[in-house]
């Protein structure tokens, strides 16, 4: 049970601060008439977490990591990606009412895969952060500690969600989630000029 509580923190940790991957899920959330409507969004966010974090404790994820080519590839794809992201969500207006502004299954899923995989803060927080400290561990308990850190994912996931969607009912005539909006384009723009940055240093 040390291992899985190990895990629960750790991950919640690392989950917590805002990120492209958690505002993209919170305003599709509060885009949606229905949080049926973003589970494709959530799962997809979900399962891309939870292949990193596998890929983690087994020490694969270090070792393609290491290459320097990679690590170019991975910051100019982020660059690019959470600058198109910000510019999608500056222009955005929250629906109000019943409308619905929730992108496609087809879209969330895609949207979902990048900001997980393109994000190379991410990707390194997983590597070094839960792949070194699994390494406390073997056996069960290992995968006790993995299982842990994947559920932490999925829950918040899926409450970021919901907690849009509670969101855009109490602010039905959009006032909140516009300047939400505008505040996420302006954290999306902020990770590009990091990560831009990393690429010259």
């Amino acid at each position: 049970m040390n291992a899985a509580i190990h895990g629960i923190i750790l991950a919640f940790g690392l989950i917590l601060p805002l990120g492209a991957q958690n505002v993209l899920i919170f305003q599709q959330g509060a885009s949606s008439s229905s949080i049926w409507r973003v589970m494709p969004l959530v799962i997809a966010a979900s399962l891309c977490d939870s292949l990193l974090i596998i890929l983690a404790v087994t020490g694969i994820s270090a070792a393609v990591a290491g290459l320097p080519e990679v690590k170019i590839i991975l910051l100019a794809g982020g660059v690019l990606f959470l600058i198109y992201m910000g510019w999608a969500t500056w222009r955005s207006k929250p629906a109000v009412g019943s409308a619905s502004e929730s992108m496609p299954a087809k879209k969330q899923i895609a949207f979902a895969a990048a900001v997980s995989l393109l994000n190379p803060h991410a990707l390194l927080d997983i590597v070094g952060v839960i792949g070194t400290n699994s390494l406390a561990y073997e056996g069960a308990d290992l995968w006790l500690f993995t299982c842990a850190c994947m559920m932490v994912s999925w829950l918040w996931f899926l409450g970021l969600a919901a907690a849009g969607r509670l969101l855009k009912q109490l602010d039905s005539q959009g006032f909140v989630l516009t300047l939400f909006n505008k505040g996420s384009a302006a954290v999306m723009w902020g990770l590009a000029a990091y990560l831009g940055a990393s690429l010259f240093t």
